[in-house]
């Protein structure tokens, strides 16, 4: 088969990445990085740490649920197309097409990068019409002894149980948290901004708050200040401090890297065990009103931000 030009089908129609450096602001790292002063861990009655916020509290019931898309301009990539019907990721999408099982007006389809109409043209996928799902977006605070999956052969809790009710969408985890690693986890069916959060060009922030077998020396600190050599490779965290008003062996850490197990790994090859890892700010969200084992919606405000922090 000859190559296929690509088709365009229908009528053709600030927020900075992730900085290594926290400001002084409620919720941000401060100048001084000898202390995790800017973060206030507050210990709530029911024993979880919250962050302590300038801001207005707002309930969880009043935040507004965010379903739909941002409003598409015209025409919109294919594989995009079939990622927001909920079949797979934009990657996935992509060799569907190439295996010329999608179908545009009834002809197939087998270029990449072709542009469609959501509006009038009619996708199929195995001659199956395929619909535009609402994009559903769930934080969610997860507890320990949980799996970050979809589907567990062993029939271990998974986050999937937490958010059963959130909505009827197919949801599922934006990268993953360990069994026993808890706090800040982004469920939707929005392939597209999954896949960006997760590329590792965006360098997407995560806060962890660490807590260690025993007392973090100094020496040690300043070795993970200034980068250590894994197994795979090199890894410099963006910034680390102590807790304020605990231990030594309570500390901050801000990391933008992906790989698996990371902070784990970091302590551990200096000796150090870790106790509790807990996410307590995944890019621009937070924990704010928001226990542990519950979830919610993301307010418009937070989605449009999210967005601002991937190409």
């Amino acid at each position: 088969m000859g190559k296929e030009e690509n088709k365009t089908y229908g009528k053709p129609s600030k927020f900075s990445k992730s900085p290594k450096k926290f400001t002084d602001r409620p919720g941000k790292f401060g100048a001084n990085k000898s202390k995790f002063s800017a973060n206030k861990f507050d210990k709530a009655e029911n024993g979880e740490n919250k962050f302590r916020n300038s801001t207005r509290n707002k309930s969880i019931s009043s935040r507004k649920k965010v379903t739909t898309e941002v409003e598409d301009d015209g025409l919109i990539r294919l594989n995009r197309y079939i990622s927001n019907a909920g079949i797979c990721s934009r990657r996935k999408a992509d060799e569907l097409i190439t295996a010329g099982v999608i179908s545009v007006n009834g002809e197939i389809v087998t270029a990449l990068g072709t542009k469609v109409d959501p509006a009038k043209d009619e996708i199929r996928y195995n001659n199956e019409r395929l619909k535009r799902e609402k994009m559903v977006y769930v934080l969610l605070n997860k507890p320990k002894d949980y799996i970050t999956t979809t589907d567990d052969p062993q029939e271990r809790h998974t986050v999937m149980h937490l958010v059963a009710k959130a909505t009827k969408e197919r949801i599922y985890p934006v990268g993953r948290l360990d069994r026993n690693t808890t706090g800040l986890l982004l469920l939707t069916n929005d392939g597209n901004l999954a896949e960006k959060l997760s590329h590792p060009r965006n360098s997407v922030t995560k806060l962890y708050r660490v807590e260690l077998n025993k007392n973090l020396k100094q020496g040690d600190f300043n070795k993970i200040e200034f980068g250590l050599e894994l197994e795979d490779g090199f890894i410099k965290p963006d910034d680390i401090s102590y807790v304020q008003g605990a231990s030594k062996s309570e500390i901050g850490i801000q990391i933008h890297s992906g790989k698996n197990r990371i902070v784990r790994r970091i302590f551990e090859s200096l000796g150090y065990e870790v106790v509790k890892l807990d996410r307590v700010v995944y890019a621009n969200l937070t924990k704010k009103d928001l226990p542990r084992g519950r979830w919610r919606y993301l307010e418009e405000r937070e989605l449009i931000q999210l967005k601002h922090f991937v190409k």
